[in-house]
């Protein structure tokens, strides 16, 4: 949609003011060193939309403010601008900006920034969170589900597998609280999660339960670390959920048009 009230960065700018209170709460309980963590993600991100605006004739976007935060909540701590640098620089170019830009892309670019930085610097720790920046993701999620712009079928998925496992005690409360976080920034993505209905609830449940078998069966892993694996295998997955959910529709479809 080219024309009208909502277009791209109509979504992209409803997207930013929902993850406001996680922001707000972040910057609160996190100091000084917070800011600098994003202005190092702007900067760096701002610098290759403008080698793509060059080359491709390509516009910015205010998902680059959206994938700056992203990357900076949950990037590992005390990489120094260099490493961070280059593992923000690998995602948003081979996690958005080959493909096009936002809205093309088919795995957030935060989520491949993040990935690349805990596999190529696994020395490093990854950030902690205190309850109150978990918590403030149902007052992000409500806001993104009630304007249209988070998959609603794709947090109440993950919310059912994830509430599940917190009531048998199998996820420890750490990885629920920052399951959550990375639900909101990550896989609530409304260009890289499922396009179906079905889709969408399966690619909830599927990162849910990636949550639980990541947290039981890999030791020392961090928290953040579980839940960004877990969010770039859902995200992957997220087309074969679609054709999964198109074929029982057709199949249902096809059942009922031979009973008539």
């Amino acid at each position: 949609m080219i024309r009208g009230l909502w277009n791209r960065e109509t979504v992209a700018a409803v997207l930013l003011a929902a993850h406001l209170p996680i922001v707000v709460m972040w910057i609160a309980y996190g100091g000084a060193d917070t800011l600098f963590r994003f202005g190092l993600a702007a900067l760096v991100i701002g610098v290759w939309h403008l080698v793509f605006l060059l080359v491709r004739a390509q516009a910015p976007s205010l998902s680059a403010v959206l994938a700056a935060l992203a990357i900076a909540i949950l990037m590992p701590e005390d990489l120094g601008a260099l490493r961070a640098a280059l593992g923000i620089s690998f995602g948003i170019v081979m996690g958005e900006l080959v493909f096009g830009g936002w809205g093309r892309n088919v795995v957030h670019p935060a989520t491949v920034a993040l990935s690349f930085l805990g596999f190529g610097f696994p020395a490093f720790g990854w950030p902690a969170f205190d309850a109150p920046v978990a918590w403030a993701v149902v007052p992000a999620a409500l806001i993104g589900m009630g304007t249209g712009v988070m998959p609603g079928g794709v947090i109440a998925g993950a919310v059912i597998v994830g509430a599940a496992a917190g009531v048998f005690g199998v996820l420890p409360v750490p990885v629920l609280h920052v399951g959550a976080l990375v639900l909101v920034l990550l896989v609530a993505d409304p260009v890289t999660s499922a396009a179906t209905r079905g889709g969408r609830w399966l690619e909830g449940a599927l990162y849910g339960a990636l949550l639980i078998l990541f947290a039981t069966g890999w030791t020392g892993a961090a928290p953040v670390q579980i839940a960004v694996a877990a969010a770039l295998l859902a995200s992957l997955a997220a087309p074969l959920l679609d054709e999964a959910a198109l074929a029982l529709w057709i199949a249902r479809r096809r059942r009922r048009h031979g009973r008539t």
